[in-house]
């Protein structure tokens, strides 16, 4: 994580002397960016954070100005407690006020109108916050399938939190609008999926009615992503990362590339048929369902 920014905060500027129209400047020469009402930082440290570390200095300049029983809630929260997320926007600021109605939003919030527990928010570096349990329940209701299985895998990966206090969070409350929706992606998280390529091969599997299959199962020496043991077949995620920056010291990604190559080669001679995909190829769903039923034939035949 990069070294978050000091905010800027209008009060303390002019305590110290500071004017309005010297921030107006500041801002308009480019030095600073206003990243809340009243709230600055340094343009050329906000530019060197990721997206979701720019969205975390966001944050706590929202909820310092947010009302006192406001908490940081679904993708805000997810970025708090370090969830991986896919495709899911960063524009606004996301918090909940526990009360039936009065939902708002605006160009750099959106204000969350929901009924929840003491037990369903935390407190982490100061902010008020839901549990990962709950976050994930809220973005399984308010995100498509995919992207909300990416947020719940990486969250029982990373986390202490389990799909039993997941499903007991989202149980609280069956009338939910969203419940349904909700529910299937719960159903089809997993704590041993490891990376958000992988997510989103899930959902794949799910939309493309394919059977489910283990992941992360070791086969003699090697490790593969995903197994359908009944099928003889195994399949491969390959997001790439593995033959550039995350290549160990002193090897090369010719090298890694040479293994994976002899790895594969072992499968197959143990009687495994292999279906690769890439992250560009999860954009064509039947694409990558046809290798692997194709994978499944092999399979029989062999």
């Amino acid at each position: 994580m990069g070294e978050q920014p000091h905010i800027i905060r209008r009060p303390e500027h002019l305590a110290t002397g500071g004017t309005d129209a010297e921030i107006r400047r500041t801002c308009s020469n480019g030095e600073w960016t206003r990243i809340h009402r009243g709230a600055y930082v340094s343009t050329a440290q906000l530019s060197d954070l990721a997206a979701h570390e720019r969205h975390r200095v966001r944050i706590r300049a929202v909820a310092n100005a947010a009302h006192a029983d406001s908490i940081v809630s679904h993708a805000s929260a997810a970025v708090i407690h370090g969830f991986e997320l896919w495709n899911t926007p960063l524009d606004r600021v996301h918090l909940s006020r526990n009360r039936r109605g009065g939902s708002r939003q605006s160009t750099d919030r959106h204000v969350h109108s929901a009924q929840f527990t003491d037990y369903e928010v935390t407190t982490v570096d100061g902010l008020a916050v839901t549990t990962p349990a709950r976050t994930v329940v809220d973005l399984a209701r308010s995100l498509p399938f995919e992207q909300a299985l990416v947020a719940g895998n990486s969250a029982l990966h990373r986390t202490p939190v389990g799909i039993d206090e997941i499903k007991g969070s989202l149980s609280r409350v069956p009338q939910h609008p969203s419940h349904r929706h909700a529910l299937q992606a719960v159903s089809s998280m997993d704590a041993r999926i490891e990376s958000v390529g992988e997510s989103r091969s899930l959902a794949l599997f799910v939309r493309e009615r394919l059977p489910i299959p283990q992941p992360q199962v070791q086969l003699g020496n090697a490790r593969v992503d995903f197994l359908w043991r009944e099928h003889r077949t195994v399949g491969e995620f390959d997001g790439r990362v593995k033959y550039g920056r995350l290549v160990p010291a002193g090897r090369s990604a010719e090298d890694v590339l040479w293994e994976e190559k002899l790895r594969e080669d072992r499968l197959r001679e143990a009687g495994w048929q292999v279906a690769r995909w890439t992250w560009a190829d999860l954009s064509t769903p039947s694409l990558v369902a046809g290798r692997i039923t194709a994978a499944f034939e092999r399979g029989r035949g062999a």
